[in-house]
C-alpha cells in the first residue's frame, strides 16, 4: 500500500491528541443516553424569534440547549466539578464551581476544530448568552489560533513543572521546538503586529483555557445526522461531556389523558451524557436528568430566560 501523502500533526491537533490521550489513560468513562421529545419544545423555540429583524440578535436552537444543559448542571452539581485523583496513593477530591464555565467546540474557517470558554453561562439569560457566543465568534476572525494555542500549551508546561512535571515538560519543549515537527509561530513584524489588536478584539489563552464541563453540539455540525454519539472524552480534570445531537423524526408511543398509548412521529432530540466514574455514580446524573425532563414537559419556560 503506497502513502501518497504525510500529513504532521499542527499545534491544535497535537494539544486534542495530548488531552484526549491522557483522557483515555486516566478516566473509566461512563455513558448515559437522554432522548428528549422537544416536539412542543421546538413549537416554543419558533416563537422566541417573532419580530426579530436583526439576523444577530436572533436566539438559537444551539443557544438555547445550551441553556437548558445549564440549567441541568446547576440541579446536578457534581457533574460541573473538577477532580484531583492521586492514583498511587488511592487519594482525591472534587472541586465544586459556583460557575458554569462551557468548553464549546467550535470549527474554524480552514476546518480544524478548537474549543472556547464561555464563561458565566449559569447567570446568563438567552439574549445576553447570544451576544456572548456572536463576540466570541467576531474575535475568533481576528485570532492567529496557532498563536493562541501555543500561549496555552506553555502556560499548560509551566504549571507542569510548578507540580513537579519536569519530564513531561522538557519532552514538550523538545516535541514543540525541535525537528520537523517544530511548532511555527510568529515572528518579527507579523507577531508586532498581531499582537498590537487588542484583546478585546481577538481570543486570548483565558478564552480557550479548560471550563468546567465540555458541550459539544454534534447537531450544529451534522443537521441531517441520523443516529446519535455513543462515546465522546471526558477532558481532565473536568468530570463530565456532553453531546447534544441533531433533532430526528422518530416513532415515539405517546401516553394521553386517559392511559392510553398510541406511535406518533415526534421530534426526538438525543444527548450523550458521558462522565468519570471514579468521581460520579449514575445516582448523580438523574438530577441533572430530571431537569430536563422537567423544563421539556413546560417549554414555555424559555420565554422566562430571554431577557432584554
Amino acid at each position: 500500500m503506497a502513502v501518497y501523502k504525510k500529513e504532521r500533526f499542527g499545534i491544535a491537533r497535537k494539544i486534542v491528541s495530548n488531552m484526549t490521550a491522557e483522557s483515555w489513560e486516566t478516566i473509566p468513562h461512563a455513558v448515559v443516553s437522554y432522548e428528549a421529545d422537544v416536539t412542543e419544545f421546538m413549537k416554543e423555540y419558533k416563537k422566541l424569534n417573532e419580530g426579530c429583524t436583526d439576523k444577530s440578535k436572533k436566539i438559537s436552537i444551539n443557544t438555547v440547549v445550551m441553556k437548558i444543559i445549564c440549567e441541568g448542571l446547576i440541579a446536578a452539581p457534581k457533574m460541573n466539578c473538577h477532580l484531583i485523583f492521586e492514583r498511587k496513593l488511592v487519594r482525591g477530591k472534587l472541586l465544586y464551581h459556583n460557575r458554569v464555565n462551557v468548553s464549546m467546540p467550535v470549527v474554524l474557517p480552514d476546518g480544524r476544530m478548537m474549543t472556547v470558554n464561555l464563561r458565566h453561562m449559569e447567570s446568563k439569560n438567552l439574549t445576553k448568552m447570544t451576544e456572548i457566543i456572536n463576540d466570541t465568534m467576531r474575535r475568533l476572525k481576528n485570532t492567529n489560533m496557532d498563536e493562541a494555542m501555543f500561549e496555552v500549551s506553555m502556560d499548560n508546561t509551566i504549571k507542569g513543572l510548578k507540580k513537579g512535571k519536569f519530564l513531561q515538560a522538557i519532552y514538550r519543549l523538545i516535541g514543540s521546538k525541535t525537528g520537523k515537527h517544530k511548532v511555527r509561530t510568529l515572528k518579527g513584524k507579523a507577531k508586532k503586529k498581531y499582537y498590537a489588536i487588542p484583546e478585546k478584539d481577538r481570543l486570548t489563552k483565558k478564552d480557550i483555557e479548560q471550563g468546567t464541563v465540555t458541550i459539544s453540539n454534534l447537531g450544529s455540525i451534522h443537521r441531517n445526522q441520523k443516529g446519535m454519539c455513543f462515546l465522546l472524552e471526558i477532558i481532565p480534570p473536568q468530570v463530565t461531556a456532553i453531546a447534544v445531537n441533531a433533532v430526528q423524526k422518530k416513532a415515539t408511543v405517546v401516553t394521553d389523558e386517559n392511559g392510553n398509548d398510541t406511535i406518533e412521529i415526534r421530534q426526538i432530540l438525543p444527548f450523550t451524557i458521558a462522565f468519570d466514574h471514579k468521581a460520579l455514580d449514575y445516582c448523580d446524573i438523574l438530577p441533572f436528568m430530571n431537569k430536563l425532563d422537567e423544563i421539556f414537559a413546560n417549554p414555555s419556560v424559555i420565554h422566562d430566560w430571554k431577557g432584554e
